[in-house]
């Protein structure tokens, strides 16, 4: 599984998939026998949960705190970078959060739908190409 998607993705959004080599596995559900770790956001009635293995993600505000409202994403803003930076400190390490979450917000988090899924292969790929552009 490389990339998990909403299961009421627009077309144009399956089509990025596609074009960038990400795929929705059959399902949708991840395969947690690869031991890799799995990211999701999901807007509730009771607001907005980003977890990590069924666990809350943390915001990581010791690391740096673009906004006091939490994460977001499906735009670009503060929110939303406070969420990019959280997934790559806890994916890859805290210098790459600091460094990449800008960019990663733009490429990946405003693209994505009200509820997601994201693999930790899918956030190291992301983060490679962002370095291979740079």
């Amino acid at each position: 599984v490389k990339f998990l998607s909403g299961s009421l993705a627009p077309a144009w959004r399956c089509l990025w998939l596609l074009q960038c080599g990400c795929f929705v596995n059959q399902g949708g559900a991840p395969d947690l026998s690869l031991g890799m770790k799995y990211y999701e956001g999901r807007r509730t009635i009771d607001g907005i949960m980003v977890t990590v293995d069924g666990e809350p993600l943390d915001t990581r505000y010791d690391l740096g705190q673009f906004t006091d409202l939490g994460f977001e994403w499906s735009y670009e803003g503060d929110s939303p970078r406070q969420l990019a930076l959280a997934l790559i400190a806890d994916c890859i390490g805290d210098d790459d959060a600091r460094n990449l979450s800008t960019v990663f917000m733009t490429r990946v988090i405003a693209e994505l739908d009200n509820d997601w899924q994201l693999s930790e292969e899918d956030i190291r790929r992301e983060v490679r190409s962002i370095r291979d552009a740079a």
